[in-house]
């Protein structure tokens, strides 16, 4: 089954990843930096992108670890 987008969000004063079109949260966690470095694993064993959103909700970071589709060298 293919997973979805892996983000990294803030609510309730506590940080969460969730895998996008699933339903599941992991988390929560006390630090941004311990849920990045789940969220980011979670995203390589999924092989998918992983969104880091800020308090604002907006996303301050993305990064590819799996399939990128675009034919863009570098």
């Amino acid at each position: 089954m293919p997973h979805g987008d892996v983000e990294t969000v803030h609510h309730d004063g506590r940080w969460w990843n969730r895998v996008e079109g699933t339903g599941d949260e992991h988390g929560p966690h006390h630090t941004k930096a311990e849920a990045l470095e789940e969220g980011r694993d979670l995203a390589r064993a999924f092989k998918t992108e992983h969104l880091i959103k800020g308090l604002d909700g907006r996303i301050h970071e993305r990064s590819t670890y799996g399939h990128d589709p675009r034919d863009i060298p570098g």
